[in-house]
């Protein structure tokens, strides 16, 4: 969720997928811990998020199930992000069930199972958030910030018009840079 944007309660895999792929955008090889963190903030309840439930193999992964879900993120075309998503959820064994587990309330599952590995779990979580959106909003609202030096994944699903930068900072920071950039040429 980018700078701006109001929280909702309840589960939001959405805010969920695109802080786990910035993360490791960020740093490759994410310690298991962090993602520890990442996840519990996200929900993720503390028995699901131990050594033995969630292993270094597990975290292996996750972090391999960010990268395919990053490439989705970045890509601008409606027919290509479709056709991804497409592919991430037939991928995964997509079949939708109810779930209710941990504490959360009941939720769409389009995993192989309760059993599925962390890696299938986050993708076909995230590609189902992600097939959501597209649907409702008809076109890709997500995508990598603008601003120049800036990798930033984001999610813009507000109001207004379609974003193009991860925060209000980026946003800022681009329009000073091409205002001085244009009273430079003007002498």
């Amino acid at each position: 969720m980018g700078q701006g944007e109001r929280a909702r309660p309840g589960f939001r895999p959405a805010e969920r997928l695109i802080d786990l792929a910035n993360a490791v955008r960020a740093t490759p090889d994410l310690p298991r811990a962090a993602l520890v963190e990442l996840l519990a903030r996200h929900g993720e309840s503390p028995g699901d998020l131990t050594e033995w439930a969630f292993t270094e193999r597990d975290a292996g992964e996750l972090r391999g199930a960010a990268v395919r879900i990053a490439a989705v993120l970045t890509e601008t075309d409606t027919d290509r992000a479709a056709h991804a998503l497409n592919g991430l959820l037939a991928a995964c064994g997509a079949r939708p069930r109810l779930s209710r587990h941990g504490g959360h309330p009941w939720h769409l599952h389009v995993d192989r199972g309760d059993d599925a590995g962390w890696g299938d779990w986050f993708l076909a979580s995230s590609a189902l958030a992600l097939a959501q959106i597209l649907t409702e909003y008809g076109r890709v609202p997500w995508g990598e910030c603008a601003a120049s030096g800036c990798t930033a994944l984001y999610l813009g699903t507000g109001p207004g018009s379609a974003r193009r930068f991860c925060s209000p900072a980026c946003a800022t920071r681009e329009r000073v840079a091409a205002h001085r950039r244009r009273k430079k040429a003007e002498g």
